[in-house]
């Protein structure tokens, strides 16, 4: 009966010892993943953008303008985790006051950990999308039209669970459509953990 009662005990300890370097492995686990492996958000970088092609002519007599533009940009993406960065499907975008004009898909993929991925974008306007805008015939007329390039890139990391994290590139540029040339270029880079 008593060695009964004491296999019993020990057994019980044994269980209890066990659970407890279980806890104190998951608890340390989970410390380290929200300290030394804290998701950080991506960084996009525009690095570079130009004008690759702009065709532009007014036909005065029957108020129409043609125009076609082609923008290159050299994107840069840097994940500054340990851990591989995922991301979907995405989409480079050219805007014209707030209205898509034009776009290039940027396929899902992974980013190791502490690594870079560059990406060649070549945004080709969709004049026919810009023929609605009431704005378009006298910004086209008076030679300076002026674009947003908004690249956004979701993706995860996985630390113990999925975060979710997104960063955002947007820039400002300005056309001179008869001299053929880029004006000016602002741009400005965002991140968000959501």
């Amino acid at each position: 009966m008593y060695s009964r009662r004491r296999r019993r005990s020990i057994c019980c300890c044994c269980v209890c010892f066990f659970l407890a370097i279980l806890l104190g492995l998951g608890v340390m686990a989970f410390s380290l993943g929200f300290t030394f492996f804290k998701p950080k958000d991506p960084v996009i970088t525009v690095d570079s953008i130009s004008l690759a092609d702009v065709d532009f002519a007014v036909d005065a007599p029957r108020l129409r303008v043609l125009l076609n533009v082609t923008i290159d940009a050299v994107v840069t993406v840097e994940n500054p985790n340990v851990i591989g960065f995922r991301y979907g499907n995405s989409t480079g975008l050219m805007l014209y006051r707030g209205t898509t004009v034009g776009e290039v898909p940027i396929p899902g993929g992974r980013i190791e950990g502490s690594s870079r991925r560059l990406w060649n974008l070549k945004l080709a306007l969709m004049a026919d999308r810009l023929l609605h805008d009431p704005n378009f015939f006298s910004d086209a007329v008076s030679g300076v039209m002026g674009f947003q390039i908004a690249v956004t890139l979701p993706g995860k990391v996985t630390v113990i669970v999925d975060v979710d994290l997104v960063a955002y590139a947007i820039c400002d540029v300005e056309i001179h459509l008869l001299a053929r040339r880029m004006l000016t270029q602002t741009c400005f880079y965002r991140t968000k953990l959501s």
